[in-house]
């Protein structure tokens, strides 16, 4: 399996991400969720990065703040940077949907973020 790819119990629905690659049987009773890019519903679910001078601040929704209420809210962001180094800030409901990262500047970087309703997101 694919490292960082992230699965959902499908009896307790707990989510686990893989650290290193794991045969087939390790993933029995998971399912695999796909990183979804396009958000064609009102509440925003892509996530979006801003460089900042001292790192990234990572945010859910650029027009309208995705939900953080008990029943709908962000549970995590990420930040990769450079495929080596890996940040992750979780949330919880009434926080804000964003999540500042201080850290070293890469060449590459990407965002996800896991809505506890709709599922994993990735920025475009």
């Amino acid at each position: 399996m694919e490292k960082m790819a992230m699965y959902k119990c499908d009896t307790c629905k707990g989510v686990v991400e893989v650290v290193t690659p794991v045969c087939d049987e390790a993933l029995k009773g998971f399912s695999r969720l796909e990183e979804k890019t396009e958000d064609a519903t009102t509440e925003k679910h892509v996530p979006y990065i801003e460089e900042h001078e001292d790192g990234y601040v990572v945010k859910v929704g650029k027009e309208v703040e995705h939900p953080m209420t008990e029943e709908h809210y962000i549970q995590f962001i990420e930040l990769l940077i450079d495929d080596n180094r890996l940040y992750r800030a979780y949330l919880k409901p009434g926080d804000k949907p964003m999540a500042c990262f201080t850290v070293s500047k890469g060449e590459k970087v990407a965002a996800r973020e896991y809505c506890n309703i709709h599922g994993l997101w990735k920025d475009r």
